[in-house]
């Protein structure tokens, strides 16, 4: 059953061009976030303009990290909504944005959403990566990792794409894990590290004990 939210934002939506049912993505995301990216990703696509919206949801969050202020101000509880409604569509409109994201961030105000901005702006931008199949993938290594061990870990991952599949590799440093790796991709994670492996043993030590 449709929420109330997703019925508003569909309304919004319901032109000639728009008419009929709602596109499903290719990722599944969740919550309300996941409702308003879900709505947007469809109208979006109908209209042929998934780039532009991607662009518009981007140039966003751009924006509120480099105009804290301004990011402060939308999700300020204090503050009456049609004063946060106002000032974020008039940042929209000064940037050209399309009509999708304006009438999907006037339902938001609409609704008092503003602290789902963000969350829906980055439910949004998961669904585009599945489209290109770009799949995340996540290295967490106790200290940086070499040229030559970053190749072949990549190499070895690539075992787990399907075709048409590519891999968006991020490294991170965590000196907790002691050593080892910690490895996500998609929905998979490998703990590999040497602090899960001494947790074991001590869990082992404790129940003999």
């Amino acid at each position: 059953m449709a929420t109330p939210a997703m019925s508003l934002l569909v309304r919004r939506f319901s032109t000639s061009a728009l008419k009929g049912q709602l596109v499903q993505p290719p990722l599944a995301v969740f919550g309300t976030e996941g409702r308003y990216a879900t709505a947007l990703y469809s109208a979006a696509v109908k209209q042929k303009k998934l780039d532009v919206v991607e662009k518009d949801l981007k140039d966003l969050q751009d924006l509120f990290k480099t105009d804290v202020k301004l990011a402060e101000f939308v999700v300020n509880p204090s503050l009456k909504r049609e004063l946060k409604k106002e000032a974020i569509l008039d940042v929209l409109k000064k940037k050209k944005a399309c009509d999708l994201t304006v009438n999907t961030f006037d339902v938001i105000a609409d609704n008092g959403r503003f602290n789902k901005i963000e969350a829906v702006c980055n439910a949004f931008a998961r669904i585009m990566s599945a489209q290109r199949g770009e799949i995340a993938c996540e290295i967490t290594s106790a200290k940086k990792l070499d040229d030559v061990t970053l190749k072949e870990l990549t190499v070895a991952l690539q075992g787990f794409l399907k075709k048409g599949e590519v891999i968006q590799l991020q490294t991170k440093v965590d000196p907790t894990i002691i050593g080892g790796l910690l490895v996500s991709i998609g929905d998979k994670y490998i703990d590999m590290s040497f602090a899960s492996k001494i947790k074991t043993y001590t869990n082992i030590i404790n129940e003999v004990i």
